[in-house]
């Protein structure tokens, strides 16, 4: 199928799916991989693979070792994504992937049809890129003894000690945990700290117990963040924890509350966020703060899980 008809089909197949999923620009290079239904009819995918260097940032959340696949299933519904996902499959027996190594997917999280494929085929939902596009609530006053500000750049170690709680509490629940993450992660929140990025902390009689780690997205049209975001100035939700001994107590609720008024009073198109569904407490908490998952990361790690 020529380039043209790929998009078109494609671009209306995200459109029935989620009328918020922007449509894609343009063709991925990398390798083409060929597949045809039961009927006859062909789909196409396209293979990028890439490897993330030691010390690199992309490893708190990705394996060394990546293959990323393109599909392109047109009208075809779950067979089309079954057949193309089967020639991966055969084309990764080319392959010695290594235990830190994934096969992954991203894909709009309502094609429902794409999903049994995906399951069939051992991917696992890694990952969910979830938006908010609601206006903030009205203000409301936080729980007895809770305050919210910005952080400084005096803030760095109690905000770095914040963060870790997420990586701490995440290594629990997913297949992947990176030893040095506080050393790969400091120099970055320092640099943040130091430009007044959107950072705030959430204390309680004056100890910080939350922190909502923020910035700036531009989803321009070219862009990368155009290729998953509606064009506009997107807030991004980068890492959010409350101290174990303070959930339940309303300072997330609140901490997010400000930080969704401050975004809309600076003009944001929305908010979004990536969280992880097997995190129970993440799995909860974004739902009930107003966001929706807009597209989902699939993946089979080690890569060999691929079936």
């Amino acid at each position: 199928m020529a380039a043209g008809a790929l998009l078109s089909t494609q671009r209306a197949r995200f459109a029935a799916a989620d009328p918020l999923v922007p449509p894609p620009q343009g063709l991925p290079e990398g390798e083409v991989l060929t597949a045809a239904t039961t009927d006859g009819v062909q789909v196409s995918a396209v293979l990028q693979s890439q490897r993330h260097a030691a010390g690199s940032l992309d490893l708190l959340w990705s394996a060394e070792r990546v293959w990323q696949l393109f599909p392109f299933p047109g009208e075809t519904g779950t067979e089309g994504m079954d057949v193309l996902l089967r020639a991966w499959r055969h084309r990764m027996d080319a392959e010695s992937p290594g235990p830190d190594s994934a096969c992954t997917v991203t894909w709009p999280s309502r094609d429902a049809p794409a999903i049994h494929a995906f399951l069939s085929h051992g991917l696992i939902p890694a990952s969910v890129l979830a938006v908010r596009t609601a206006r903030p609530e009205a203000d409301g006053a936080p729980p007895r003894g809770v305050t919210i500000r910005r952080a400084r750049r005096e803030d760095f170690e109690e905000t770095l000690d914040l963060i870790m709680v997420t990586f701490d509490y995440t290594a629990q629940v997913t297949l992947r945990a990176r030893p040095g993450v506080r050393e790969l992660i400091a120099p970055q929140l320092r640099r943040s700290l130091d430009a007044g990025a959107p950072i705030w902390l959430a204390e309680r009689d004056g100890v910080a117990v939350a922190v909502a780690d923020c910035g700036w997205v531009e989803a321009a049209p070219g862009s990368w963040a155009a290729e998953l975001l509606p064009v506009g100035r997107w807030g991004y939700v980068n890492n959010v924890a409350t101290r174990p001994e303070a959930r339940g107590g309303g300072a997330g609720r609140a901490l997010m509350a400000a930080v969704h008024r401050d975004f809309h009073a600076s003009g944001a198109t929305g908010t979004y966020l990536y969280f992880n569904p097997t995190n129970p407490l993440a799995a909860q908490f974004w739902p009930r703060q107003g966001y929706r998952p807009l597209w989902t990361y699939w993946e089979a790690q080690p890569a060999s899980a691929l079936r």
